[in-house]
């Protein structure tokens, strides 16, 4: 079993599809094969139930998956360890970070790392918050930058880097516009949220909650969709409200396609996340500086 073989594998696992992970991998659909073929034939195990065009995860490959996940990660410190002592002339950085601090807020410090460091590989990957906590508590990232709560069971220390403003948003033709809204308004309304475990979803929650002593499950929710700039569409389309960062906002607010409805929402702050037994390596320590 090689190192490689457990990287062809995962990559399978996480897909599901030989020739999206020929892709993914820059590799060919044959080798990618014959890879997964090689490691089922060495240890007389199927890790993948064949259905039709597709793949599935058999229950051998549930098991094997995350040890598999575990050993990559683990020859990643080790390169990292290497990579350290060479100072910052390589190495890679890997970052997670959820929708709107990735769109909005990240940029500016990515583009000023890429050009202090050009030997350094910066790597984003772009999800929602409980997904990123997610891949710096399994250590498929260095650092994760969120604007949600974070699960407690999670074992990471949490740092606050920036601040949020937060509104609730309506097309420019909707009967909420210029009025002080009311609890019944809110609950008379019809809303589009983002998808449950992103940080929008659960800020909006926080404010209902503490500001108008309401759930979730007291709105009129018509349509979740998976990022701002569809929430954002959605809203501008008609008759939905949705609550957004400004930040998110501000191009269409610019553009006359939404307007704010002046709640005055609590503000939210925006995280850095790191594994508490995981050390910082010196790629991640030069970009938390510059914070």
């Amino acid at each position: 079993m090689t190192l490689e073989q457990l990287r062809i594998f995962v990559t399978v696992a996480e897909l599901l599809n030989m020739r999206a992970a020929a892709e993914t991998l820059h590799l060919s659909q044959p080798a990618v094969s014959a890879a997964i073929a090689a490691l089922e034939e060495r240890h007389a195990t199927r890790l993948f139930d064949r259905v039709g065009r597709g793949l599935e995860l058999n229950e051998a490959g549930r098991a094997f998956l995350p040890a598999a996940r575990n050993v990559l990660s683990r020859a990643a410190e080790a390169v990292q360890i290497l990579d350290d002592l060479s100072g910052l002339l390589r190495g890679e950085l890997r970052i997670a970070a959820s929708q709107t601090v990735a769109t909005y807020w990240l940029p500016a410090f990515l583009t000023r790392f890429a050009t202090h460091y050009p030997a350094i590989r910066l790597k984003c990957s772009v999800s929602n918050t409980m997904q990123a906590a997610a891949a710096v508590m399994e250590r498929e990232a260095d650092l994760g930058f969120v604007e949600g709560q974070v699960d407690k069971a999670f074992l990471l220390h949490k740092q606050p880097v920036a601040s949020d403003d937060f509104n609730l948003y309506a097309a420019s033709g909707h009967p909420l516009v210029g009025h002080s809204l009311t609890r019944q308004d809110l609950v008379d309304a019809q809303w589009v949220l983002r998808e449950e475990g992103s940080g929008t979803r659960e800020h909006l929650a926080h404010c209902l909650k503490s500001l108008f002593q309401l759930d979730l499950a007291d709105l009129d929710i018509r349509l979740v969709l998976p990022s701002n700039e569809a929430v954002l569409e959605g809203v501008a389309s008609g008759g939905l409200i949705s609550a957004m960062s400004d930040l998110a906002a501000a191009s269409r607010v610019r553009a006359g396609l939404v307007v704010p409805l002046g709640c005055n929402l609590e503000k939210r702050r925006f995280h850095l996340l790191r594994h508490r037994e995981r050390p910082l390596s010196r790629a991640a320590q030069a970009f938390v500086a510059m914070l």
